[in-house]
């Protein structure tokens, strides 16, 4: 039966390296897209204290794999350790962790949430991957980044958190755009803040980024505010 995959990644980039967690997991899915359909890949905002070290954000990415479980997430996992060994940095600390949907127990998501307001240990992240039979593997340095790859795996499957960094199309999108043209790109509705859904006009994004929806319900939200007659991207996570 076809299910979605998560592969999730975290720790994988140094301070003035020369890409982040967010491209290498646009890179893995790039990959396993050869193989596999891939719907999109998620960027997961996660807590940020003294503690806890990180680059820039402390964030991690999901790519969301639609495949049958057994032997297509063992080859998934390996493509993904393959495609992360092959762009290592020294000083990166880099954490791998598959599971199908079915795995998605409610101990990880609350792992995930856990993760975005205090400070985890590898050891807690170890024992619920061993308990939900999780493939989890830290791929150098400290191996903290298993940390936030286990987060990664509950909070992208609630498809409430985070936003996503490859959707269909929407990356080929930059600057000004129609809505009717983001709808075309993957994204499904565009939405203010204060509850207005909005069917028309023209986005005012950054001319250097893609739009950023956010999954909201399982659904792509593009989340937008009227400055001066103008749509403008919010923000989120």
């Amino acid at each position: 039966m076809i299910q979605t995959i998560y592969v999730s990644i975290d720790d994988t980039d140094i301070k003035a390296g020369p890409r982040g967690t967010g491209r290498l997991a646009r890179s893995i899915a790039d990959t396993l897209a050869e193989d596999y359909p891939v719907f999109g890949v998620t960027r997961h905002q996660l807590y940020v204290h003294p503690d806890i070290p990180y680059t820039s954000h402390n964030s991690n990415a999901v790519i969301h794999v639609e495949a049958e479980g057994g032997d297509a997430m063992d080859h998934i996992f390996e493509v993904s350790e393959g495609v992360m060994l092959g762009d290592f940095f020294e000083g990166s600390d880099p954490g791998l962790a598959v599971a199908s949907s079915g795995q998605i127990a409610p101990p990880l998501i609350i792992f995930g949430q856990d993760a975005k307001c205090i400070v985890l240990t590898q050891k807690r992240a170890r024992t619920l991957a061993k308990n939900l039979k999780i493939r989890l593997k830290g791929l150098g340095g400290t191996q903290d980044g298993v940390i936030g790859a286990m987060a990664g795996l509950g909070l992208a499957a609630t498809r409430n958190d985070g936003r996503f960094l490859q959707l269909g199309s929407i990356r080929d999108i930059r600057g000004l755009c129609p809505i009717d043209k983001l709808l075309l790109a993957g994204v499904d509705a565009a939405w203010t803040l204060d509850g207005r859904r909005v069917s028309e006009g023209t986005v005012v994004a950054r001319p250097d980024k893609p739009a950023r929806p956010c999954p909201i319900d399982g659904r792509s939200i593009l989340f937008v505010e009227e400055r001066d007659g103008t749509l403008t991207e919010v923000r989120r996570d």
